[in-house]
């Protein structure tokens, strides 16, 4: 005879084991597109005054040239940047520019107030994540760095960050 605490008992176990079942394939998902801090994006008005200032008040340095981003001149998106580092997380020091989404054609406009950006190992499986979570984005494609495929979305104050991976342009 099956008592009600019994059939509660079972049910209980059931519901703990699709919820770890679920757990598990949300984790294993997560696992398949790594999300690393990539770099910090500050939008200037002056860049020249805060290159001196990260470099000289918080002694960061040069990035070795290798890790550059390979910025694309000929669309324009992008004005003259400044690279610094502490050795581990990249500075992006960039013009402040409010009318670039018009120029690029995006809803997301990651050179108004800066960004913060990751880098994937699987930028197509993120944004189906993205798109499987609700959050619209901007697909920029490589179109404002060679060999980067970027989307940029923002968090719920408002806040851009940028995702992208590295891919091969050939």
């Amino acid at each position: 005879m099956v008592t009600t605490a019994m059939a509660t008992k079972s049910l209980s176990l059931q519901a703990t084991w699709v919820s770890s079942l679920a757990r598990a394939f949300t984790l294993g998902h997560a696992d398949f597109m790594k999300l690393k801090l990539h770099h910090i994006n500050l939008c200037s008005t002056n860049v020249p005054e805060m290159d001196r200032f990260y470099r000289d008040v918080l002694t960061l340095g040069d990035e070795d040239p290798a890790e550059l981003p390979p910025l694309n001149q000929d669309k324009g998106l992008v004005g003259n940047v400044s690279f610094v580092t502490d050795g581990g997380i990249q500075m992006h020091l960039t013009p402040r520019d409010v009318l670039n989404s018009f120029r690029s054609g995006q809803v997301v406009n990651p050179l108004e107030r800066g960004h913060i950006a990751y880098r994937t190992d699987d930028i197509a499986a993120f944004m189906a994540h993205l798109e499987a979570q609700g959050v619209p984005y901007s697909d920029w494609g490589s179109n404002a760095v060679k060999g980067w495929h970027q989307v940029f979305f923002y968090d719920p104050d408002g806040n851009v960050i940028e995702v992208h991976q590295v891919v091969d342009l050939e």
